[in-house]
C-alpha cells in the first residue's frame, strides 16, 4: 500500500538520527538497511511515496547523515538517471528539483563533477518549460554551490539563454535571482556581461519581467560595492545584509553581530 510506504519514509529521518546517536551499538544499520530504502523509493511508482522519499533524503543530507560514498555512488546516479533526456516527464521535473535543493548541502567537488553537467543540460531542455523554470529559479543557489570559476565558465552562458527564453516566467525567475548570480562572479564579468544582460531584462516586453528586474535593481547594484567598505554581504539564507560598522557598534546604535536584512535574493522564488 502506498500509504504504508509513505508513512515508512516519514519515519526514516528520526530512526536515522537515533542510529547515529547510538552508532557504537548499530554501526552499519543505517547504511545497510535504511539508505537503500530511501534510494529505492526515489523511483517508486506512487507520487506521494516519491515525494516522501525526496523529503526524507533532504533531511538526511541536511543532518549530514549520508556518507559521501553513498551520495556519489547511490544518490547521484539515481538522480542523473531520472533527469536524463529520455526520462519520464514527471520523474525529470522531480529530479531537477531535488538536484537544485541538495546542491547547497553537498561538497563543491561533488556538485561540480557529478551534478553541474546535467544541470547545464536541463537549462536547455526544449521539451519541458517546467524543467527550465526550476533551473532558472534556483540558478543563484547553483552558482553559490560551485563558486566563481565554474559559474563564469559554464553557468553564465546558460544564464544568458534563460534570460532570453521565450517563456516570460523564465525571464522573471532570472531577474529575481540576478543578485545572487552577480555576487558569485568577478567585477569584470559583472560589468561587461551581466550589466548589459540586466538592462535587457529591465527593458523586457513583459511588465512582470520588468517589475521583477526593477525590484532586483538595488540588490544587483550592491554587488558592485566593495564589501570591506560598504559592509554588504550575502548570508547563507541568500539575503543581502549589512554588517554594522565599528562606529555604530561603539555608539551602541546596534548590537555587535546583528545584521540588517536589506533584500531577499529570491533565488528560490518561482
Amino acid at each position: 500500500e502506498p500509504t504504508v510506504r509513505t508513512e515508512l519514509m516519514e519515519q526514516i529521518p528520526p530512526i536515522a538520527i537515533f542510529l547515529q546517536e547510538n552508532r557504537p551499538k548499530f554501526p552499519t544499520a543505517f547504511f545497510e538497511y535504511l539508505m537503500p530504502i530511501v534510494v529505492r523509493y526515489l523511483t517508486d511508482v506512487n507520487n506521494q511515496v516519491r515525494k516522501a522519499g525526496q523529503e526524507a533524503l533532504l533531511i538526511l543530507l541536511e543532518q549530514d547523515l549520508v556518507a559521501q560514498s553513498d551520495i556519489e555512488n547511490k544518490v547521484c546516479p539515481i538522480l542523473l538517471d531520472l533527469s536524463a533526456p529520455d526520462s519520464d516527464d514527471e520523474y525529470k521535473v522531480e529530479a531537477v528539483n531535488i538536484i537544485c535543493k541538495m546542491a547547497s548541502m553537498l561538497s563543491r567537488t561533488t556538485v561540480e563533477h557529478m551534478l553541474l553537467p546535467r544541470f547545464c543540460e536541463l537549462c536547455s531542455d526544449g521539451k519541458l518549460f517546467q524543467v527550465r523554470k526550476i533551473c532558472a529559479a534556483n540558478f543563484g543557489d547553483i552558482c553559490n554551490a560551485v563558486g566563481q570559476e565554474a559559474t563564469e565558465r559554464l553557468l553564465i552562458p546558460k544564464f544568458f539563454e534563460l534570460c532570453s527564453d521565450s517563456v516570460w516566467g523564465m525571464r522573471k525567475a532570472c531577474a529575481e535571482c540576478f543578485m545572487a548570480v552577480s555576487y558569485t562572479t568577478s567585477p569584470e564579468v559583472r560589468r561587461s556581461k551581466l550589466s548589459p544582460l540586466f538592462i535587457s531584462l529591465i527593458s523586457d516586453t513583459c511588465r512582470w519581467v520588468r517589475q521583477a528586474a526593477f525590484q532586483s535593481l538595488g540588490p544587483f547594484i550592491s554587488t558592485f560595492a566593495n564589501p570591506s567598505s560598504a559592509g554588504l554581504y550575502i548570508r547563507e539564507d541568500g539575503t543581502l545584509s549589512i554588517r554594522p560598522s565599528a562606529q555604530d557598534v561603539n555608539s551602541n546604535s546596534c548590537q555587535p553581530g546583528n545584521n540588517i536584512t536589506v533584500m531577499s535574493s529570491s533565488a528560490n522564488a518561482a
